[in-house]
């Protein structure tokens, strides 16, 4: 940050930490055993709501530990993670449906003739049924995920010049991985409920918890663990790699300093990340929704292993028609949830670090 013209001083700058010219140094900080007050980078809570110039901080400051770095984390990415999702439920509802599905061949529009059907037969609510269990799945995965992103960022040490750009793909997959790890049982869970269409089955996440554990034991709930992470990396880390890339790409040609990409652009970053992401791993995503719904659908014997089951939807459904099927209603849900998780995180973060910063000081 440059000196305001007001103050004339000496910069004193530390990286990441509050930038005080000399002359707004109190006296007391001027001592030579007293270290100038940190700052939050534009990232961490110094920007203005809509972008550009980083807003000045308070004369005093406080240094962020990594601890409140981590909550704040925690908390943005749940807040990100369960907006994203409950906007597109009943989306994902649909897609999940013809996923699971052998016979009907999947058109968008049959999709939301499915969704009409759903809304006229068993009404609103009924389009986001399953979302508990998504909320429940979506919310700690967020958390964890994009907590342990900012992690990695820092362990790889991904911001700094000389850091080769793949480490940035890196971090991504390696915080998918971590997510979906914790919570994978919720998310078979969330898969089960959303292609059950009677009505009171399932009247409980625990209820879905307690049929698979007694008809298909425990290990069930990890069915589908080898593909989700397999898809995970790819997904995970192109969706990471590609919003981070084309944000640095923005600042640079704003020419860089304090300058930050406003909402709009990182909206239209988190959309084109989500659609590369979700193009590259969409066939694992199929071949771990039929091992994950098999057995609930009658259909377990089919899809035992990985490789069976992508050769089963090869050989009989074919590539396009099932290796992508329902793939076009990724092309709208996927930017749409991305564009919205990965601005809100940015925003939230901001926000939490910028109150833990100010309560501080």
């Amino acid at each position: 940050m440059q000196d305001s013209p007001q103050s004339g001083g000496t910069q004193l700058k530390d990286l990441g930490q509050v930038v005080l010219t000399r002359n707004e140094v109190p006296e007391n900080l001027q001592k030579p055993s007293v270290r100038a007050p940190a700052r939050l980078p534009a990232e961490d809570g110094g920007q203005v709501a809509g972008g550009g110039k980083a807003v000045p901080p308070p004369r005093v400051g406080y240094v962020l530990t990594n601890t409140e770095k981590i909550v704040s984390s925690l908390i943005a990415g749940s807040i990100a993670g369960g907006l994203a999702k409950t906007v597109i439920a009943p989306l994902d509802r649909s897609k999940i449906f013809f996923q699971t599905n052998e016979v009907r061949n999947y058109r968008f529009r049959y999709a939301l003739r499915w969704l009409r059907h759903g809304y006229r037969t068993e009404g609103l609510l009924s389009l986001w049924r399953g979302n508990s269990a998504t909320m429940a799945r979506i919310i700690p995965y967020a958390a964890i995920q994009f907590m342990s992103h900012e992690q990695y960022k820092v362990l790889f040490k991904v911001d700094q010049p000389d850091t080769p750009k793949y480490m940035r793909f890196l971090a991504g997959s390696a915080a998918g991985v971590t997510g979906q790890l914790a919570t994978y049982p919720l998310d078979k869970v969330r898969a089960v409920m959303a292609v059950t269409n009677r009505k009171g089955e399932y009247r409980s996440i625990l209820s879905v918890f307690m049929k698979i554990r007694g008809e298909e034991g425990v290990l069930a709930l990890y069915r589908g663990l080898t593909p989700s992470m397999l898809g995970v990396m790819l997904y995970a880390g192109t969706s990471f790699f590609t919003y981070e890339t084309l944000k640095a790409a923005a600042i640079q040609r704003e020419g860089g300093g304090d300058w930050s990409p406003n909402p709009l652009q990182r909206m239209l970053s988190g959309a084109v990340a989500g659609l590369l992401g979700q193009t590259t791993s969409y066939p694992l995503d199929i071949v771990r929704r039929r091992m994950q719904t098999g057995v609930s659908l009658g259909k377990g014997s089919k899809y035992r292993t990985v490789s069976g089951t992508f050769l089963h939807v090869l050989r009989h459904e074919g590539i396009r028609r099932g290796l992508y099927k329902g793939l076009s209603m990724n092309f709208i849900k996927g930017p749409i949830a991305t564009s919205i998780s990965f601005t809100t995180f940015d925003y939230a973060k901001i926000a939490i670090q910028w109150v833990i910063y100010t309560s501080r000081s």
